[in-house]
């Protein structure tokens, strides 16, 4: 019986990277990949020479590989069965920064697990800046058959947990909209002492990012 699994990690944990490698995978024993990526992400979008723009999943470690986007609006279970009449059977779905997801379509990937057969494997972050779960990832702790966290370490030696938000002036964002896409121009994974000392010591007036 196929399965619906959940890795997660804060931001640097090498979450794209590994459904990357996953991908590669996958395909090296012949298997097809359905690989998809919330469409609410166009950090890395390419646009070719004819202007049509090609969502790509890229990891911090140079990995890249172009993915489907997908809008809050898909359907996906309805999708998937779309695109296997179109261009055959896909063995496998990977699901890059998942957290985007909304509650109905992480449901829609259980039913490809539990009554297609269909393995459905999700990475993204847990929380955001404020350490609240993103509605795509609560949904995936509730119902995914596996959860998986992918570690790394904060800048002291810690496990990292927290996904800190960053001004431009290297000031932490403890406020603000929930999705603010960036890298590590904007984020830094680090554990919750951390994380938490920096905003008491900014509220003391210190200048806070190394």
């Amino acid at each position: 019986m196929a399965k619906l699994y959940f890795k997660f990690g804060a931001m640097g944990s090498s979450k794209t990277a590994q459904a990357l490698m996953t991908k590669f995978n996958y395909e090296e024993k012949g298997k097809k990949v359905l690989f998809i990526k919330p469409s609410i992400d166009t950090r890395d979008d390419v646009v070719d020479d004819q202007g049509n723009v090609h969502t790509i999943a890229r990891s911090r470690i140079g990995l890249n590989a172009e993915a489907l986007a997908v809008g809050q609006d898909v359907e996906i279970r309805e999708l998937y069965h779309k695109l296997c009449v179109q261009d055959g059977h896909y063995d496998v779905v990977i699901c890059d920064e998942c957290q985007f997801l909304t509650d109905a379509q992480v449901n829609q990937m259980k039913g490809l697990a539990d009554w297609d057969d269909v393995p459905v494997l999700c990475f993204g972050l847990r929380a955001d800046f404020q350490t609240l779960l993103f509605p795509g990832s609560k949904r995936l702790f509730e119902i995914a058959d596996s959860i998986t966290e992918i570690k790394s370490v904060c800048r002291c030696g810690r496990k990292a947990t927290v996904n800190a938000r960053f001004d431009d002036h290297g000031m932490i964002v403890t406020e603000g909209a929930q999705v603010v896409l960036g890298g590590n121009d904007r984020y830094e994974g680090m554990c919750y002492k951390c994380y938490r000392e920096l905003i008491d010591q900014q509220k003391q007036g210190y200048q806070l990012r190394l």
